[in-house]
């Protein structure tokens, strides 16, 4: 297995060694091919042209908090999305945005429990039938509290 992994200069987290770190820990046979780009925007051409040689990919980001990088941020999925069409395979868009915490402490650990947890759905969506008992449980990669309600 194949697993790209492509991360940005503009994130204030290095994502990407986060992620080649937990899928070299838990799965030493996985072969890891990383590539880092300047931006959000630079992600889907980047995962487009390691998903000739990849099972799947990884599409790290850190979008700001202002409007102008919700709507960057916006574009790279569109592309993301394209990309995995033209290609027929996944890519998991890791996207931790600057305004998920109120806090650094907190900001830390949303980025590495939606990196590491992405991690193992990529894992999962390339061996196929595993991620069918997790369906219908509300299961999300990240703290975030939205309405009164915690999401893990």
């Amino acid at each position: 297995m194949k697993i790209g992994i492509v991360d940005t200069t503009f994130s204030k987290i290095n994502m990407g060694k986060i992620a080649a770190d937990e899928l070299g820990t838990n799965y030493p046979g996985a072969r890891i091919e990383r590539r880092t780009v300047p931006g959000i925007k630079d992600l889907p051409v980047a995962c487009k042209l390691l998903l000739k040689e990849c099972d799947i990919c990884m599409a790290l980001g850190m979008p700001g908090a202002k409007p102008i990088d919700r709507e960057c941020a916006s574009q790279a999925s569109n592309g993301l999305i394209m990309a995995q069409l033209m290609m027929e395979k996944h890519i998991l868009e890791v996207f931790v945005f600057e305004d998920e915490a109120k806090n650094v402490r907190d900001f830390w650990q949303i980025t590495e429990d939606r990196i590491r947890k992405h991690c193992h759905n990529a894992v999962a969506l390339v061996k196929g039938g595993v991620l069918e008992k997790k369906a219908g449980k509300g299961l999300r990669q990240g703290k975030l509290k939205q309405k009164g309600m915690l999401f893990v």
